[in-house]
């Protein structure tokens, strides 16, 4: 299967890492969130990790320690969209910096058991796709990946993981989440899809309760 424009299919090498809880802090410490800016977080991804040296807001990966020794860091995984980890993937606090670090660096879909509840509907709202597999088949899939390079085709539209043309995994995301993954969709977006109920609705409360706006 092969990508498309429309946002249908996710694929691509699949880069990963072999641990349980990581939380938002290991996704993107602290010392980051002090920007108020939605974007432009990459170099900031798995921080703690991906240098030898101590990171400072505005400092970018070209003038940091590298550790060589870090998969994201090499080659192709440095350009993987799809991130595999195993169970309790975002947990700790609330920060919706930790999604905006993975999606700024060009991961769209991350694989786990389990994920950390705020950082799974923030996943949602910032187009990266979380998707939830029984442990057994997070097992395989870190199997296949540790033996080679290892390039999955996820498909949004039937919930499934193509391994190969024979092989497939299935996952389940409400038809709701699934959309805004697809169409980009933010909260602001979803309500604006509303907008002629809201207005309706504005324009028959101002009929039936004209005294809420006696002073407007």
């Amino acid at each position: 299967m092969t990508s498309n424009s429309e946002g249908l299919i996710i694929d691509g090498v699949v880069s990963y890492i072999d641990r349980d809880n990581i939380d938002t802090d290991q996704i993107i410490p602290t010392e980051y969130l002090k920007s108020i800016k939605k974007f432009g977080y990459e170099d900031y991804l798995f921080d703690g990790w991906r240098y030898k040296d101590d990171g400072k807001l505005g400092v970018k990966k070209e003038d940091r320690h590298i550790n060589q020794d870090f998969i994201l860091n090499n080659k192709p995984y440095s350009e993987s969209k799809i991130l595999l980890v195993r169970d309790n993937f975002g947990c700790g606090s609330s920060r919706e910096h930790a999604v905006w670090a993975l999606r700024d660096f060009g991961i769209k879909a991350v694989i786990a058991s389990s994920f950390g509840d705020i950082f799974y509907n923030n996943c949602f709202k910032n187009s990266v796709l979380p998707i939830k597999l029984r442990k057994n088949e997070i097992e395989e899939l870190f199997g296949l990946v540790k033996k080679d390079i290892v390039e999955l085709s996820i498909d949004l539209q039937q919930r499934k993981i193509y391994i190969d043309d024979t092989h497939k995994l299935n996952f389940k995301v409400d038809d709701h989440l699934i959309d805004r993954i697809i169409y980009g969709l933010d909260d602001v977006d979803v309500s604006l899809k509303e907008k002629e109920k809201i207005l309706n609705f504005e324009k028959n409360r101002m009929s039936s309760k004209p005294w809420i706006y006696a002073n407007e």
